[in-house]
């Protein structure tokens, strides 16, 4: 049975349809004019609600559109000053005049009024913002915004010369899955000696946004950034402890099924070490995967999965293959990585990745689908701050889709070559938990040791990379695999987001498992779940889809054994 998604009334003459969310003189005088409202009734304080979310939404999506082309285009020139301009004049003045209206609505009379099981989530937020909003901060946000475009700048220009063409480093992901393992070493050499050509100007950005975000915590008269950034993400339920018992369930749990698979794949490709060239690559000496051949195979492969699925998620993916919602393929000048983003206004996806016709790629159109879904399923809500989930839940929606789109993959493989794909997603699952307990644990130690030097913050990163890492040699790549980390551009230009995606595998293992016993209830509860956005607690939330919410050493080692025995049931 299809879920109904509830019905709110939602504001809809409050800001103009042609409104320029990117243009002062127009925004400016609404929000003003909310901020000269006068409350007088329970009522009054919920217009002002929906009228102040249909108008964020407007500049929401003029923010989003400014972002999307400038990691589409990151050479050119004026699409960057457009995004900069945005961050510099628009972003400040909006952050000033939100803060003041959030304390209009937290010192409200009315606001006790408000239906608490209705508003609790957005009215503790908006108190949480208050108390950490201090006036200096907004400038110091700006320039660690620049600071995180001149990252995205500086990988979007990486490109190697290699077997006679010049390369996007994405598009040498699939040299990493030959056969002949002098190429894959060659190519693994490439890219890191490209990357480390550039670390000393990573290092540089890094530690102007560790100062920054110092000084942020410092105004906030808070211990430390890492107290900031708990507060600033609204982590009302879990606290530093709790990721710490994540990182020792990972190492007691996920670290110990990595390395036997290590061990494994040493024995089954006959090396007497593994090298960091040698994860990617079939053990058994078989041909690389490549399910797709350009976008237009991509997409028409992953709707075929997902009208299997559930005819209606199907008919949900292809609202987005019309219109500038996707773009897929890797080139010069385009940003690294994969994202989607929502244009609140209109209330549609966008969808942006690298795909170099891998197996992984698959994935990832599969992931940001995932959470393309969440943004269809909860746009009704009128509450623009209710259709962006905690991510911690967000990431279920999208993590999700992966396990559950084993059963299809052979719209992209053959039947073989599907359990291959399934035994190499599983094993990623595994090594995903360690390498999020790595960064998630490099992060708590970067913002509790504000003063760190760049020579301290290397060798704790070594240290934890021999801990949570794979069981490889770096002989000769000592330098390289001091800064990794480098390449993780959440410790760039999303600070402390890196931990919900180990606690949503753990809750998209779940959904996994029900989904194995009952399909149909399994879509059921993701489409319910899916519907309520932000809407509820982090716990509620899980709870909504079946699931329970904890990231202990406990659920990571009954989730580990089941994923254990999968494998041990997949054939070779």
């Amino acid at each position: 049975m299809t879920a109904v998604l509830t019905a709110y009334p939602t504001a809809t003459t409050f800001a103009p349809r042609n409104l320029d969310g990117a243009d002062w003189s127009q925004v400016g005088p609404l929000y003003e004019s909310l901020l000269a409202r006068t409350l007088k009734c329970k009522g009054c304080l919920e217009n002002l609600l929906l009228d102040r979310s249909e108008l964020d939404a407007a500049v929401g999506e003029a923010q989003a559109s400014l972002y999307i082309e400038m990691t589409r285009h990151t050479d050119d020139n004026e699409i960057k000053a457009a995004f900069l301009r945005f961050v510099e004049e628009i972003e400040p003045k909006i952050k000033d005049i939100s803060f003041k209206i959030d304390r209009m609505i937290v010192q409200c009379p009315f606001a006790d009024d408000l239906d608490q099981d209705r508003y609790h989530v957005l009215l503790r937020g908006l108190e949480a913002d208050v108390k950490l909003f201090r006036e200096e901060n907004i400038a110091l946000e700006v320039e660690e915004t620049k600071l995180g475009q001149k990252y995205s700048e500086l990988c979007g220009a990486m490109t190697v010369e290699f077997d006679g063409e010049e390369k996007t480093l994405p598009q040498m992901g699939p040299y990493m899955q030959e056969n002949d393992r002098g190429i894959r070493e060659q190519a693994f050499r490439v890219v890191a000696a490209r990357r480390l050509q550039d670390s000393e100007k990573m290092d540089e950005i890094f530690d102007k946004m560790v100062a920054l975000r110092n000084t942020m915590a410092d105004n906030a008269d808070l211990d430390d950034y890492r107290d900031w950034a708990f507060r600033s993400k609204h982590r009302f339920d879990y606290t530093p402890e709790t990721c710490e018992s994540f990182h020792r369930g990972v190492l007691e749990q996920a670290v110990p099924l990595m390395h036997k698979m290590n061990a494994d794949r040493r024995e089954a490709i006959g090396a007497d070490v593994l090298r960091p060239w040698d994860l990617d690559v079939d053990p058994l000496g078989r041909e690389p995967l490549r399910p797709f051949n350009g976008s237009t195979e991509l997409i028409e492969g992953t709707s075929r999965i997902f009208h299997r699925m559930d005819s209606s998620l199907g008919e949900l993916f292809d609202t987005m293959r019309t219109g500038d919602a996707l773009d897929l393929e890797s080139r010069k000048g385009k940003a690294p990585g994969g994202y989607q983003y929502d244009r609140e206004r209109q209330r549609r996806p966008f969808i942006f990745m690298n795909a170099a016709g891998l197996m992984r790629d698959v994935d990832t159109m599969v992931h940001e689908a995932g959470h393309a879904f969440h943004s269809m399923l909860s746009r009704d809500e009128p509450l623009v701050s209710y259709r962006q989930p905690p991510i911690e839940f967000a990431e279920v929606a999208s993590m999700s889709m992966e396990l559950i789109a084993h059963p299809f993959l052979d719209e992209f493989l053959s039947e073989a070559d599907a359990v291959r794909a399934r035994r190499k997603h599983l094993e990623g699952v595994v090594s995903t938990l360690c390498w999020v307990a790595t960064i998630d644990a490099f992060q708590h130690w970067l913002y509790t040791h504000p003063h760190h030097t760049r020579e301290q913050r290397d060798i704790y990163w070594l240290e934890l990379h021999a801990r949570f890492g794979p069981d490889v040699s770096w002989e000769g790549l000592e330098a390289e695999r001091a800064k990794m980390w480098h390449r993780q551009l959440h410790l760039f230009e999303v600070p402390f987001y890196y931990i919900e995606y180990g606690i949503a595998q753990l809750g998209a293992l779940q959904m996994w498992l029900i989904y194995r016993d009952d399909p149909v209830r399994a879509i059921d509860l993701y489409r319910t779940a899916m519907s309520l956005g932000g809407a509820k607690p982090l716990p509620e939330l899980f709870e909504s889809a079946g699931l329970v919410f904890d990231f202990g050493p406990v659920t990571i080692a009954r989730l580990i054994a089941v994923v254990e025995a999968e494998l041990a049931s997949l054939p070779e």
